[in-house]
């Protein structure tokens, strides 16, 4: 690929996605004979010029993960790994982010949030934005990924360059696998247009000729079953050597012909159709949230249309038809050059055959203190034990559990469970305690979006093995992160808690940062003890001593302890606020940090997504730097700390600071407490403050600038720099 193409993907105005708003300051007259000066213009904090969109802001963080595509520090196959996240990521963004916007259209509910844009108008930037930036994402995969693959002996083969053997082995293939399955749909008024299951593989086919019974509609769709692999690996003998594919859409090209016996297939196109998925539950309504569930998920396959990709290639009138068909408009048609189904490609990412090609594989290291521990309980009885992972394992969290399974001094263990899997090893050491005798109570969320299945059998599962299950509140999501084991010890109970910034999941705990605390704290394991009370009786708010939880003091707890952050500023003292999350989006929160730094507090925020904040304007947020940190695993820890005059106060949380998690979420926040473990979680937070090679610095205009060395400066990865010094892993790929 040439240097003036590869400079036209790569563009820097490609990822400047948001209008700049600030006003420059105005000018204060003067007489002519003196200099001008300027007189600094500062704009009510209800200004909307002060806040971004947080849908925008979410495709601006879609657009950063799409950056790393292009990052030639990663091995090949993580790059095509970020493309192909992208293209999830997408997928979502549309089925819930731009169906809502669409609902509230339709609807007529448009309301504006504190940005000021309306839901159409954001829709119509939406559209412009994700436009430029699918056309961008599929010259990367075809002028710059899969070129380079092939170099590797990784290819994709396209249906000119099919070899005669390859063309024989493809119609033996379609013939075998493809077409028993498949169910063409002639269209006519006794075939009306099918109804599509959301985001399948699907082909819309142009006709000549009168079939057997005399139709002569001329249109035909049909629909790819999701059963069949969307890639097909070419055996060696028939490709070559190395790893050789063919798409399925390629096949069923080369061969539609077969499908329509008699008549002549003109042309043959793919395209895929995404729905609204969010579920449309009141859970307010129904009497058994479990069995309407059921029922709603069914639903989610065939929600209101959104968005049309379809292969650029399609004809114009092709295109307005299935537009018209679906109810949607031009602005939401992508036209893609390659495959309309991408995340498919995920199945090659893991090559057995190009380790070379990817992350080099690590060790999760298991602390000291914990490597020759016989028994669990005993350790945290003398100490906390802050892991991070997926640095440091998950391990110790998942033996804890097993061991108060086994361990006959166990009399209850109480957990809440987001995202964990229904047959993961800690719901295998949940199931082994119910049916040891333990008394097992399981919060379970089967809200948790896109997991509701998967939880619904998770319930299931923990119910035949006579653990007493619970659906969490009515209206508000169950988001926390907590474990609860009483333990009898010398005559008395005794608590041992585990909380946690992720969710119960080992395979997310290796791809995702996220932080557990094991712990004895009776005050700390006190309160997690009423919260669990509160989640599956019912009574009034019990007064926590340690822990904030939303909905009820996490909001107010950040709120003052941001004022007295500002209080401290005010007085001339230093005052330091550092926070660490997902999401930014609540706008009390924002105008409370807006005031803090007008006051002059010190504000380092790492927001790995959404930020609805504008730093670096001049007497409002002059003093608050936003960064994003983008790597090789899913930032997620949520970290907030406060100078708090030199009593420093640092606190883990599951929750970010949007109005979802403070005001109609069960979260948790606790407190990290002892010199030793905030000095930790101090300076595992100034790797993300100083990492100048996978960092973004969010700018006043909305735009992201990546942070790279300069002058004298050696490049600094956060996450490389943690996992060496915390994994056991024998080699980093950089």
């Amino acid at each position: 690929m040439n240097n003036e193409a590869l400079n036209d993907i790569a563009a820097p105005e490609a990822i400047a996605v948001l209008e700049p708003v600030v006003e420059p300051p105005a000018e204060v007259p003067v007489e002519p004979s003196e200099p001008a000066a300027p007189a600094l213009v500062v704009p009510s904090l209800d200004d909307s010029s002060l806040y971004i969109h947080r849908e925008l802001s979410q495709l601006q963080f879609n657009i950063r993960v799409l950056e790393q595509a292009l990052d030639e520090s990663y091995p090949l196959l993580e790059r095509l790994k970020f493309l192909l996240i992208f293209s999830s990521n997408l997928d979502e963004f549309f089925e819930i982010r731009v169906a809502g916007l669409k609902k509230q259209i339709n609807f007529a509910r448009e309301q504006a949030s504190a940005d000021g844009i309306q839901p159409h108008q954001a829709l119509a930037r939406i559209s412009e934005l994700v436009h430029v930036q699918v056309q961008r994402q599929y010259a990367i995969l075809n002028d710059i990924l899969l070129p380079e693959l092939e170099k590797h002996q990784v290819r994709f083969i396209r249906r000119r360059y099919w070899t005669p053997k390859i063309k024989t082995w493809v119609r033996r293939y379609f013939r075998d696998e493809i077409a028993p399955i498949i169910t063409p749909i002639g269209l006519d008024p006794t075939h009306p247009f099918p109804l599509l299951v959301n985001k399948s593989l699907n082909f819309i086919v142009e006709l000549e000729g009168v079939d057997a019974f005399g139709r002569d509609s001329g249109l035909a769709i049909i629909p790819a079953p999701r059963l069949l692999p969307r890639i097909i690996r070419v055996p060696e003998d028939v490709g070559g050597a190395g790893d050789n594919y063919v798409f399925l859409s390629s096949m069923i090209h080369a061969h539609a012909d077969d499908l329509f016996q008699g008549m002549k297939v003109k042309g043959c196109y793919q395209f895929r159709l995404t729905r609204n998925a969010d579920l449309a539950l009141d859970s307010e309504d129904v009497e058994d949230l479990a069995r309407a569930l059921r029922g709603e998920l069914f639903s989610r396959r065939y929600g209101d249309a959104v968005r049309l990709e379809v292969a650029d290639t399609c004809p114009k009138q092709l295109s307005d038809y299935l537009l018209k068909q679906f109810s949607l408009s031009e602005s939401e048609l992508y036209q893609v050059n390659g495959p309309v189904n991408l995340t498919r490609l995920f199945s090659i990412t893991g090559l057995d055959s190009h380790p070379e090609l990817q992350h080099a594989p690590f060790t999760p290291a298991i602390p000291k203190i914990l490597q020759n521990s016989e028994n669990i309980f005993s350790t945290i009885s003398k100490q906390d034990v802050l892991l991070l992972h997926p640095f440091e394992s998950f391990t110790p969290v998942i033996d804890l559990l097993r061991q108060a399974a086994k361990d006959p001094h166990v009399l209850a263990v109480r957990q809440t469970l987001y995202r964990s899997g229904a047959n993961s090893e800690i719901v295998d050491a949940l199931v082994d305690a119910a049916r040891n005798g333990k008394e097992v109570t399981a919060v379970i969320e089967l809200r948790a979006r896109f997991d509701e299945e998967s939880n619904l059998q998770l319930a299931s599962r923990l119910q035949a093995a006579g653990a007493v299950v619970i659906y969490g509140v009515v209206g508000f999501k169950t988001h926390a992160k907590m474990m609860l084991i009483l333990r009898r010890e010398g005559g008395e109970i005794v608590r041992y808690a585990h909380l946690g910034t992720g969710n119960y999941h080992a395979g997310n705990a290796r791809l995702y940062t996220d932080y557990s605390l094991l712990t004895s704290d009776d005050a700390l394991c006190e309160d997690v003890s009423k919260l669990f009370t509160q989640l599956i009786g019912m009574g009034k708010t019990l007064r926590m001593k340690k822990l904030l939880h939303a909905p009820f003091t996490l909001k107010k707890g950040i709120l003052d302890m941001i004022a007295r952050e500002t209080q401290f500023a005010l007085e001339g003292k230093p005052a330091h606020i550092v926070a660490k999350c997902n999401s930014l989006t609540d706008a009390k929160v924002i105008r409370a940090l807006y005031k803090a730094s007008q006051a002059g507090v010190r504000i380092d925020l790492v927001v790995r997504g959404m930020c609805c904040l504008r730093p670096g304007i001049p007497g409002v947020s002059h003093n608050i730097q936003v960064r994003s940190v983008i790597g090789r695993f899913l930032e997620h820890t949520r970290i907030y700390y406060f100078q708090n005059g030199g009593e420093e106060q640092l606190y883990l949380s599951s929750a970010d600071w949007m109005e979802r998690n403070l005001d109609k979420r069960v979260e948790t926040c606790f407190p990290v407490e002892g010199k030793k473990l905030i000095t930790r979680v101090k300076k595992e937070m100034e790797s993300d403050l100083t990492d100048n090679t996978h960092a973004w610095i969010l700018q006043p205009d909305g735009t992201y600038s990546r942070q790279t060395p300069t002058g004298n400066q050696n490049p600094r990865n956060a996450q490389a720099a943690l996992l060496d010094k915390l994994s056991l892993q024998a080699l980093i790929v950089r």
